[in-house]
């Protein structure tokens, strides 16, 4: 118990300080490279002003700023001690300044000392070259003072304990000048002092010898072979004395970095150019490949910019008679964010009471990026909605802290994701997940798992059944906890939704009570509570909409030919038409919705299978060739409808169709004896002369309106329309032919029809119809037609074939 209070005492103690701002000081030491391990660097006490044991007390964290620890820290002692042997070449290579970054974090208050140790350089390393012999080709006919280039021996210690000169092994013909570079490097060149004679000495063997400036001093050697050749006079020269590029760093093997060119004026072989490293370092043959035929320099080895920044690359190239030429490449490292952002948790505070003050520091971070620029700044959040608040202290330090109270029954624990993004353009994220559990209270009402229940259900079905179920979840303990369900009363369709269905008070079933039709009823809602145990009870509700899905439980119906009719349908068709004649349309419709009101139409029977057929989808009955004499006058056609559900259902109808010659009294009188031979219909005769009647009514006032527009358009000399006078016919709509409503299109025509009987007549109305009358011998007859006009040619109103003639 003593030590959690010290525990949250010293955590107050942080965040105080973390308000107040945290100081932050700066110490440096040296130590030799190569130290064992357990080596004691220094003693911090006294730098950092403490007392023995202080550092102990405020819990004194050493934080490697490196990927690797390299030291540790005695808290006890205040001692700092070497954790792992360090070699500084492979630590920083050549460069001048090797610092190892450190940070002692102190708490209650808080405090950061900055550890500076550089690593000094020891003389560990001997000069060494890349290979133990070197050849040249040297023409005999060089000139005195001719300068041969060699290349460097490689040292990686620095300053004094590097290459400090070189030696040559006596001879008669050569020397040595060893000058430094811009950089501090040193480079030798063979020199020619005595001519050349290829006569007397074909090969010359030469011993270079690198010494460095170390103590004890280290030297290095590799064996010169000199061969004399024959006269070759032209030397190669490159196209560019210096080559300058840029290389992204993690560019992939293969990459083409450069591509050098040398000319070399001779021919044959001594024309012939090799290309070649020169004076490099021992790394840029590894990290890059030159084709020694075509100059083109390509990455071998994996380019980092954190460990180079460029590259200086002497390129030789030698012709086939020995003769050399040089360039340099200067390849300058892009960075690339290539290191994502690390983050160490220094301290957490888990478990959180759910009363914890606000401010209380839940989390103490840091974030740090190895990368440089803004690929190595960064930036760091967590989620959004949180009651936790980010605050920032110094050093890339962290505090997550309280910002709002908590509630364990709304979240019973925190998975904290901390989120550290740096700057580069193609910025790379870390992400680490903190727990922080919470403690309990009792405040919470049921809730529902869904905002809205949706129950499907299909029609005629079985009271009782089990239509889905609700559930709600109440986040509290025990009594508390426990969920009753009920039904809110309310109506449905008119009717109390009591009536309709009922629910498990324990478990959140509903069932239906009755048997519903979905032509009656579509869908309806009902509002189910969810209450708790405890006292006073909380509650919830939730609205449950249960659909109705339609069953194929409705066959087709016709309306033309009328299926309940008990007089028969007769259709009359002129002997002289040809196939493709629209003889009629047949109309169904289905009680049904969706693919189960789908219709097709077939011809189930007919007299004569191969005269007539009809449309699957729009039910047009039409000649499928021209009549012949041997038809017979009378075809009877059944006609099946079926609509589209599973199971499908059917109906079935029947149209009669009588070819005739014309429409005129002895036809009438023929077909008074036809085959049926059905007497006279006094109530027919009557339908005809109303029928008549109106007609003449219809066609006297279209002689009035056509002689009163006549005189209005007195230009025109030809009537290109009629007003239409419809007859009292059911609504039809104006679009096409539609198999779900049996609607017609206007496009088709459809007549008044006559047919025999003792001069009895059936009348059908399918469409709005203009009368157009042709006048001629009153002696004769009136020819009536009625017709629908297409919208496509309303210019070109006509009297088509005559079906019927009405004698006077």
């Amino acid at each position: 118990m003593d030590y959690s209070f010290r525990i949250r005492k010293g955590l107050y103690l942080l965040f105080f300080l973390s308000l107040s701002g945290v100081l932050c000081v700066s110490i440096r030491y040296s130590l030799p490279e190569e130290k064992k391990s357990g080596s004691v660097v220094a003693n911090v006490l006294k730098d950092l002003k403490l007392g023995p044991g202080e550092l102990s007390a405020r819990r004194a964290q050493l934080v490697s700023k490196s990927s690797k620890q390299y030291f540790q820290l005695d808290t006890h002692s205040g001692n700092l001690f070497v954790n792992d042997k360090i070699d500084r070449e492979a630590l920083c290579g050549k460069m001048d300044s090797c610092l190892l970054l450190s940070e002692i974090v102190l708490q209650n208050p808080i405090k950061i000392y900055n550890i500076e140790i550089q690593i000094k350089d020891v003389n560990d390393n001997s000069p060494r070259f890349s290979k133990k012999e070197f050849e040249l080709a040297v023409p005999e006919n060089v000139p005195t003072n001719t300068r041969f280039p060699l290349e460097s021996a490689q040292d990686m210690d620095l300053g004094e304990n590097s290459i400090q000169n070189y030696t040559l092994s006596p001879n008669g013909n050569f020397g040595l000048d060893v000058q430094s570079t811009e950089f501090g490097s040193k480079y030798v060149d063979l020199v020619l002092e005595t001519p050349l004679d290829r006569e007397k000495e074909t090969q010359l063997g030469l011993t270079l010898t690198a010494v460095d400036g170390g103590v004890p001093q280290r030297t290095g050697t590799v064996l010169i072979k000199v061969n004399v050749l024959d006269i070759n006079d032209n030397f190669p020269q490159f196209t560019q004395s210096e080559y300058k590029v840029k290389l992204k760093e993690n560019s992939p093997h293969g990459t083409v970095v450069s591509k050098v060119e040398a000319r070399d004026l001779d021919f044959g072989s001594n024309a012939q150019i090799t290309y070649s490293f020169h004076r490099v370092p021992e790394n840029i043959e590894h990290l890059f490949y030159l084709h020694d035929s075509t100059g083109e320099i390509t990455v071998l080895g994996p380019i980092d910019y954190e460990k180079e920044t460029s590259y200086h690359i002497n390129i030789k190239a030698t012709d086939g008679g020995g003769l050399s030429g040089h360039c340099k490449v200067l390849v300058e490292i892009e960075d690339e964010n290539d290191n994502a952002p690390e983050i160490s948790v220094i301290s957490i505070t888990s478990p959180l009471a759910e009363d914890s003050p606000l401010d209380t520091v839940v989390v103490l971070f840091s974030v740090i990026d190895r990368d440089s620029g803004d690929n190595g700044r960064t930036s760091c959040s967590v989620e959004m909605h949180l009651p936790f608040l980010l605050k920032t202290t110094v050093n890339n330090y962290y505090q997550l802290v309280i910002q709002s109270p908590l509630d364990r029954e709304k979240v019973p624990e925190y998975n904290i994701t901390i989120t550290a993004t740096d700057r580069g353009s193609l910025r790379l994220t870390t992400k680490r997940t903190i727990t922080v559990l919470i403690s309990d209270i009792n405040d919470n009402s049921p809730v529902f798992e869904k905002a809205k229940y949706e129950m499907q259900l299909w029609e005629n079905n079985i009271p009782g059944l089990l239509m889905g179920s609700v559930h709600a979840v109440d986040r509290d303990m025990e009594q508390n906890s426990q969920v009753t369900y009920s039904l809110v009363p309310g109506n449905a369709s008119g009717a109390p939704v009591a009536s309709y269905v009922s629910i498990n008070s324990e478990n959140g079933n509903l069932y239906v009570l009755r048997s519903l039709d979905y032509e009656q009823i579509k869908e309806f809602q009902v509002t189910v509570r969810a209450s708790d145990g405890g006292s006073p009870p909380l509650s919830s509700e939730v609205v449950v909409r249960v659909v109705i899905l339609d069953e194929n439980d409705n066959a087709p119906f016709f309306l033309y030919p009328l299926q309940n009719s008990s007089s028969p349908c007769n259709d009359l068709v002129p002997k002289s038409v040809e196939a493709g004649y629209l003889v009629a349309k047949v109309v169904a419709v289905d009680g049904d919705s969706g693919q189960n009101s789908w219709l097709s139409y077939e011809l189930l029977k007919a007299t004569d299978p191969g005269l007539f057929s009809i449309g699957a989808q729009n039910g047009e009955v039409k000649t499928r060739r021209a009549l012949v004499e041997r038809d017979a006058n009378k075809q009877r056609l059944i006609i099946l409808v079926r609509d589209n559900g599973h199971p499908p259902q059917t109906s079935t109808a029947t149209l009669n169709i009588l070819s005739v010659d014309g429409f005129s009294d002895p036809y009438l009188n023929i077909a008074s004896v036809s085959q049926e031979g059905r007497e006279e219909d006094g109530s027919l005769t009557m339908y005809l002369v109303v029928c008549l009647a109106a007609v003449s009514f219809v066609f006297l006032i279209c002689i009035i309106l056509f002689v009163v527009i006549k005189m209005q358009k007195k230009e025109s000399s030809f009537i290109t329309a009629l007003p239409q006078f419809p007859p009292p016919l059911p609504e039809i709509p104006e679009t096409g032919v539609d198999s779900h409503s049996g609607s017609l299109s206007r496009t088709y025509h459809y007549d008044v029809c006559l047919t025999g009987g003792s001069l009895s007549s059936e009348f059908r109305f399918l469409r709005p119809l203009i009368p157009v009358f042709s006048m001629g011998d009153p002696n004769i007859s009136q020819n009536i037609r009625i017709s629908s006009v297409s919208q496509d040619t309303p210019d070109q109103m006509e009297v088509q074939d005559q079906r019927e003639l009405v004698s006077k």
